[in-house]
């Protein structure tokens, strides 16, 4: 093992240096920020895709939904700032307001906290017209500002691709994994595979992939029709050691809960597996 090598004594030559490097004034920052003082956040999970459109933000909140009924304190941080839509789902419509402690997540029916930027703006159908580097500190704000109290686990509604937002929450919060949602389109797949690639880079864990989308199930016989074409999910988790969580249908009951706000009064087992999964990857 090198000597250590304290900074006093250092040269700043490494290259005859026995520590080779390794000494505490060469090792990287870290780029993790500290959550809020009246805050703590147990586990963080990340809900991404390599394309928009494949129905992430309904996975975030319905994986939300099902934590809460398993009495856990459950959290969603609305990282997609162009597109914000968590509040949504929940029907949520009152601003965020704040304290000393800063602030104060907004509140749904079953006590599922949620901060988002439509939260804070005076009308929700604004757009959001700012700069990377602006919408990236928004992020990194909402975890260091608000104050989330005691939670057991939270999600994080990634916006699309592999862009700011996905570098910046990668690097500065302590995620304990993500899940990657998709549809199964064959362009898909090699979206998925950058999405991987990315976490890897970064040495976040992927729990496993939801493919959504994945068929429709007629109401009279009850077939089962794959509307997108064949999936490839099973390949592309294959080739990357990962696990596929579930493959959800096109479900016209839980689109129209969605669109009323109402997810959380939702009659839906299929996520209940990869729950488990996620339960058990996250111990």
């Amino acid at each position: 093992m090198s000597e250590e090598i304290s900074n006093e004594n250092c040269s700043h030559d490494c290259s005859s240096c026995a520590a080779a490097g390794g000494c505490a004034g060469n090792q990287p920052e870290s780029l993790l920020k500290e959550q809020n003082k009246a805050s703590n956040v147990k586990k963080v999970i990340g809900i991404v895709s390599g394309k928009g459109g494949v129905g992430k933000s309904s996975i975030t909140g319905m994986l939300s939904v099902l934590f809460r009924r398993r009495d856990y304190k459950t959290a969603v941080l609305d990282a997609d700032i162009t597109g914000p839509s968590i509040p949504k789902l929940f029907q949520l419509t009152d601003r965020i307001t704040g304290d000393e402690n800063g602030m104060n997540p907004a509140l749904t029916t079953t006590g599922i906290k949620v901060m988002s930027v439509n939260l804070l703006l005076e009308d929700e159908t604004s757009p959001v017209v700012w700069r990377g580097p602006v919408i990236a500190g928004t992020v990194t704000q909402f975890w260091t500002d608000t104050n989330w109290g005691d939670i057991d686990y939270m999600f994080v509604d990634m916006p699309p691709g592999t862009g700011d937002v996905p570098l910046t929450v990668f690097q500065s919060l302590p995620l304990d994994g993500i899940i990657i949602v998709t549809s199964p389109q064959e362009l898909v797949s090699m979206i998925v595979q950058k999405a991987v690639n990315m976490a890897q880079m970064m040495g976040i864990p992927v729990l496993g992939i939801v493919e959504n989308y994945s068929y429709v199930k007629c109401p009279d016989c009850g077939r089962e029709h794959q509307i997108f074409g064949e999936s490839k999910i099973e390949q592309t988790a294959e080739k990357y050691g990962i696990d596929v969580l579930a493959k959800l249908p096109l479900d016209p009951k839980l689109a129209s809960l969605c669109d009323r706000g109402m997810l959380e009064l939702m009659e839906f087992d299929l996520l209940d597996h990869a729950v488990e999964m996620i339960e058990e990857k996250t111990k």
